[in-house]
C-alpha cells in the first residue's frame, strides 16, 4: 500500500481578503513541492464534497445551513475578523472536510496505508457552532466521527501541532471519554487557549504548550514526556494528525522555531504509535503553515516521511 494524497484545485476558489496570510498560494506551494520526482509514488486522489451527514455529526445542521446561506455570490462576507467567505468558500469547505472522510474511509478500507489530506480552509479552530481562526468546519473532528460511525473506532487520537492550539477540537471533544486531543502550541498566542491545566472532563485533552523562541529539542521533549506516551496508554484506533506547519522558524505569525526535520521526526513518532496500537492507520489533515517556503518543505518532509513507513 502506497501513501495517499487529496487535494482539489477548487480549493483555490475560497479567495480571502486580499494580503490575507491563509491564501489560496498556500496550495498552490504545496502542489509544486509534492510534484517532484521523489513524490511519484503517491496516490493522488481529489476530495469529494462531504455529504451533510458527516458534517452533522459534529456541527449542528443549522450551522450548516447558516454558513451556506452566509456564502456571497460576489464579495466577501465577514464572519469575524480574520474570517471571511468568498463565492468559492462553501464549497472548498465541503471538499475539505470531504477529503478527511475519503481519507479515513481508505486507510480503514486498507486502500493506503496512510494520508495526507492537503485541502483548505483549515478546520482545527472550528467550534462546534462557531466559525473562526480562518476554519469553517472542524475536518479532524468530522474525521474522528466518520471511523466512529462506519468502522466502529472505539478510540481515536487527534494530535495537532500547528503553533496556534486547536481550541475548537478541544471545545468539540471536551466531555468525550472516546477522543484524545493533544496538542503542542506556542502560549500565549492566539486563540488563549491550551493551558496545561486544560485536561477535559475524562483527563483526555493533554496540552504541551511552548513558549515564543522554543526549537525543536523543546518540541521534541513536549512530544516525549507528555504526549507519546499518553497516546500509547490511551491505545487509538486511528492517528489523526491536525498537521499545521506554522510551528516553522519561518513563519510569519509566530515565534517557535521547527525545522523540516522536527516535522519528520514527529511524524514518525506518531507513525509509530499509529504501527503499535492502530495496525497503521494515519491521517493527516493540512492546517496552518503560512511562509510558503517553510510551508513547502516542510510538508516536503511530512509526506516523505509517511511514505517511508
Amino acid at each position: 500500500m502506497s501513501t495517499l494524497l487529496i487535494t482539489h484545485t477548487a480549493c483555490l476558489e475560497h479567495q480571502p481578503a486580499l494580503g490575507h496570510p491563509e491564501r489560496p498560494d498556500r496550495l498552490r506551494a504545496i502542489d509544486r513541492v509534492l510534484e517532484q520526482e521523489r513524490f511519484q509514488q503517491l496516490v493522488r486522489e481529489q476530495a469529494p464534497l462531504a455529504d451533510v451527514e458527516d458534517i452533522a455529526r459534529v456541527h449542528p445542521k443549522a450551522y450548516i445551513e447558516a454558513l451556506e446561506e452566509a456564502s456571497p455570490a460576489e464579495g466577501l462576507v465577514r464572519l469575524d475578523a480574520d474570517t471571511a467567505m468568498s463565492p468559492g468558500t462553501f464549497r472548498a469547505a465541503l471538499l475539505a472536510a470531504g477529503g478527511a472522510v475519503q481519507a479515513v474511509d481508505e486507510v480503514f478500507e486498507k486502500k493506503a496505508a496512510n494520508a495526507f489530506v492537503a485541502t483548505r480552509p483549515p478546520g482545527h479552530h472550528a467550534e462546534t457552532a462557531v466559525p473562526m481562526g480562518f476554519c469553517f468546519f472542524n475536518n479532524a473532528a468530522i474525521a474522528a466521527r466518520r471511523a466512529q460511525k462506519k468502522f466502529g473506532a472505539e478510540r481515536v487520537a487527534i494530535v495537532d501541532f500547528d503553533v496556534h492550539h486547536g481550541n475548537g477540537s478541544q471545545e468539540i471533544f471536551w466531555a468525550d471519554r472516546s477522543v484524545m486531543y493533544c496538542s503542542t502550541h506556542e502560549m500565549p498566542l492566539y486563540p488563549g487557549t491550551g493551558s496545561l491545566s486544560e485536561r477535559g472532563e475524562h483527563d483526555t485533552i493533554v496540552n504541551a504548550p511552548l513558549r515564543a523562541g522554543d526549537g525543536g529539542d523543546r518540541f521534541r521533549e513536549a512530544f516525549e514526556t507528555a504526549i507519546l506516551p499518553r497516546l500509547d496508554r490511551f491505545q487509538p484506533d486511528l492517528v489523526i494528525i491536525s498537521a499545521g506547519f506554522d510551528a516553522h522558524t519561518r513563519d510569519p505569525l509566530a515565534n517557535l522555531n521547527l525545522v523540516e526535520a522536527d516535522f519528520a521526526w514527529a511524524t514518525g513518532k506518531l507513525m509509530d504509535v499509529a504501527d503499535r496500537r492502530a495496525e497503521g492507520r494515519l491521517v493527516s489533515l493540512l492546517e496552518g503553515g503560512y511562509d510558503l517556503e517553510g510551508l513547502a518543505r516542510s510538508v516536503a518532509a511530512h509526506v516523505m516521511t509517511l511514505m517511508r513507513g
